[in-house]
């Protein structure tokens, strides 16, 4: 019996994995693979701007409005959510959640962990949840760490697209075809009203990426998203 292929997408806030990972979510998903995102905040202070505009709004209905909305998302692209409340701006990650993070790393032992960009002078919130989803990596590689549990292999990381990627230090090295899945990541854009002036620009977003894609490959790409790896990438040939 072939064992289901799983990936972990590590998300800052309740909307960040549907904007630059939603493609690569999707197109796994379509394939078989069972794939987790860890939301470790609902966005409610800083990405929720237009909820608070309106006069009864408090954090507690912002929350609830923000985790209906990423949990709405992630079932339209085909994943599973976790919703680990840390709140944001600042988001603040203790050790109880950082062995929660090594341990379903364990339990799902994925091909592949999705994440943000290392750095982020606009939001802060974002390369510490990069920083956390690589050091609970390295936690739950270490045989030291609860050693009756099997240890975690080495899945490659890949760091998703951030909003400027100039002034992140960011550049793509990866270009994912998403055309087939596109409407399914579009139609999850949808879902986030308390972001909608986002839609259009993540949409222009991934027609450069796809017009990228196709002149640098024999693709008839028309949507891509983008990519850095963080190590290596370890091959038997080159071809």
């Amino acid at each position: 019996m072939t064992q289901t292929k799983t990936a972990v997408v590590v998300s800052a806030h309740a909307g960040d994995f549907v904007w630059r990972a939603g493609g690569a979510i999707a197109l796994h998903a379509e394939l078989g693979w069972e794939i987790l995102v860890v939301c470790l905040s609902f966005g409610e202070r800083g990405e929720s701007a237009r909820m608070w505009r309106e006069p009864s709004t408090n954090l507690f209905s912002v929350k609830e409005t923000r985790k209906a909305e990423a949990l709405k998302a992630a079932t339209i692209l085909g994943a599973r959510i976790e919703f680990f409340d840390l709140g944001d701006y600042p988001l603040r990650v203790d050790d109880t959640s950082l062995f929660r993070l090594a341990k379903i790393y364990r339990d799902l032992q994925p091909q592949f962990i999705l994440t943000h960009s290392s750095a982020d002078p606009y939001n802060f919130d974002h390369p510490l949840a990069c920083r956390i989803a690589q050091e609970a990596r390295i936690i739950a590689q270490a045989h030291g760490h609860e050693p009756a549990i099997p240890v975690l292999g080495a899945p490659p990381v890949f760091l998703f697209e951030p909003h400027q990627s100039e002034q992140c230090g960011w550049k793509p090295e990866i270009l994912l075809d998403i055309s087939f899945v596109w409407d399914r990541k579009f139609e999850a854009f949808k879902v986030l009203a308390a972001q909608e002036h986002l839609w259009e620009y993540y949409e222009r977003v991934a027609l450069q990426r796809g017009a990228q894609g196709a002149r640098n490959s024999n693709k008839k790409m028309t949507h891509g998203e983008a990519y850095q790896r963080v190590f290596p990438a370890v091959a038997g040939t080159l071809g």
